[in-house]
């Protein structure tokens, strides 16, 4: 039992506006988890450009798990998008160098930390992703969404700036959910219990748990 090719590009046949972001990106600090896809009818594989203020000398990363649906224009603000408001100017003077140097003690603006999103999380259409985020497990986000502050799992946020809507499921559900983990399962164990997964049978799933 197995799923489309991991090391696929395009996993869907005669579509090419879909790709597994892995084997696309080039930048060490970009990592991306296996079966995550980007989609953009215009070009899905520069999904780089979308990686914004993201300067090696800064050196914060983006991380996105396993298994997440990232729609068209999402966008990530890196920490070389920060400029510091506690000076009297934020103009960013160290960065053009020459005798602007001495301006860079006084550069940043904050480091955020890592973008980290968590796996089976759907971003959608337009949204936003500042610096040093971190998104649950499961999380939806909505269409042009601007997310300013962590999103837990299995949460729905949505607006400007981003708001929790609801939860997805019970807090049960989502222990359960957080305790198997099932992107970290082999493919085929995955393939097998699909009906389940892609089901909302709550009892279905304890039947899962209980087999393991």
């Amino acid at each position: 039992m197995s799923g489309p090719d991991i090391k696929s590009v395009f996993p869907m046949k005669n579509i090419r506006s879909l790709c597994f972001l892995k084997n696309v990106v080039v930048n060490p600090n970009i990592e991306i988890g296996d079966y995550t896809y980007y989609d953009d009818y215009n070009n899905p594989l520069d999904f780089e450009k979308n990686v914004l203020y993201h300067f090696d000398f800064i050196g914060d990363k983006l991380k996105i798990g396993k298994f997440c649906a990232i729609a068209s224009n999402v966008k990530f603000i890196m920490n070389g998008a920060n400029h510091n408001t506690n000076s009297f100017t934020t103009f960013p003077f160290g960065a053009f160098g020459g005798d602007w140097e001495v301006g860079l003690e006084n550069l940043s603006g904050g480091y955020k930390g890592d973008t980290v999103i968590g796996n089976d999380v759907w971003i959608g259409y337009n949204a936003t992703i500042m610096p040093g985020i971190k998104i649950g497990d499961g999380a939806i986000i909505a269409t042009n969404t601007v997310v300013t502050k962590d999103v837990p799992s299995y949460s729905i946020v949505g607006g400007n700036p981003g708001k929790l809507i609801r939860y997805r499921f019970e807090q049960e559900t989502i222990d359960i959910l957080n305790s198997i983990q099932w992107w970290n399962w082999d493919i085929e164990k995955i393939t097998e219990f699909i009906p389940v997964l892609t089901g909302n049978n709550i009892s279905a799933l304890k039947e899962l748990i209980k087999s393991q």
